[in-house]
């Protein structure tokens, strides 16, 4: 019978308030880590935003060098992975187009990037997000991301 009493005693589990401090520890840490990791996610975006513009900028650079022109804004973005069948045509399309993969990327808020061309202020063309609240202007992570500011 010893045994078997000693064998119940390591069983017995924590008590309620060993697992409530540990509760409250957890509690502690999540309250303390998450405001950081989630500031981070929206500076993150932002980063993002720009690196994807700067491989649409790459993409329309490319095609320039060999049309000699850029897409206008009614071709879109969409001539990097579809060769334009309105508007000026360009004639040494690359095959396979300016892209892989062959798609245009959202941003990170999950909108279209829009593109202009030819841009203001005499730019050859302008890329823009519109941030997390997708709409002109804004502050903080609100604010637009525009191609000719990076």
């Amino acid at each position: 019978m010893n045994t078997l009493s000693s064998y119940r005693k390591r069983e017995e589990g924590f008590t309620l308030i060993e697992i409530m401090v540990v509760v409250i520890i957890l509690g502690l840490l999540a309250g303390l880590v998450l405001p950081r990791i989630l500031g981070q996610e929206d500076k993150a975006r932002v980063e993002t935003a720009k690196v994807q513009i700067r491989s649409l900028e790459g993409a329309l650079d490319a095609y320039k060098l060999d049309n000699g022109f850029y897409p206008t804004t009614d071709q879109g973005l969409d001539a990097l992975i579809k060769k334009p069948e309105g508007g000026r045509i360009p004639t040494k399309w690359r095959e396979g187009g300016y892209l892989k993969p062959a798609r245009i990327p959202k941003d990170p808020w999950g909108k279209d990037f829009v593109y202009l061309s030819p841009g203001n202020e005499g730019r050859e063309y302008d890329i823009i997000s519109y941030g997390a609240d997708n709409e002109p202007g804004g502050e903080g992570y609100n604010a637009d991301i525009e191609s000719w500011k990076m």
